[in-house]
């Protein structure tokens, strides 16, 4: 999965909002800001669900699993951003720094928004995977975190921050 430059035919030279901070930085589309949150979004899913699902099965209590499941969300939200940038033929610390830097806020945003709706949603958080309470609260949860996050993104990236960093070394 590339990061938020598909469907581009530019060169690299020719994408706007990557320029820098302060340079571009009205350019930044919201489409750009929405791919980069959806990018960070897929991988927040993937943890979140597989935490709650190896919670779950392990019979752990509410806390630890949602422990687990902001714990892997970064791991696999790091992980989409560093196979894009490791293809690129960066070396791993190199990759490891950027992937951190271009995903850290947007993640803990996007952690912070899910689980709270989660958190604060009557019963949610005792609903049951087989339960349809615990499948459409999430999916409130990771909407509400994509609707807040994609800003946020928008903003990071205006300044040559968060998926700007990413973005140059796609070529």
């Amino acid at each position: 999965m590339e990061h938020m430059h598909e469907g581009h035919d530019q060169p690299h030279h020719q994408h706007h909002g990557h320029e820098g901070a302060g340079a571009g930085a009205g350019k930044v589309s919201w489409g750009m800001a929405a791919r980069a949150t959806l990018h960070c979004l897929t991988g927040c899913a993937i943890g979140e669900v597989l935490g709650m699902v190896i919670g779950t099965a392990l019979g752990w209590g509410n806390v630890p699993t949602m422990i687990l499941a902001i714990v892997l969300a970064f791991f696999f939200g790091y992980a989409l951003t560093l196979r894009g940038i490791l293809a690129a033929g960066v070396g791993l610390r190199t990759a490891v720094r950027v992937a951190l830097a271009a995903d850290t806020l947007s993640i803990a945003v996007m952690e912070l928004i899910d689980n709270g709706v989660i958190a604060l949603w009557p019963g949610a958080m005792d609903a049951h995977l087989s339960d349809p309470t615990f499948w459409i609260v999430l999916a409130i949860a990771l909407a509400a975190a994509f609707v807040i996050t994609t800003p946020v993104n928008k903003w990071m990236i205006g300044r040559g921050k968060g998926h700007a960093v990413v973005h140059q070394y796609h070529h």
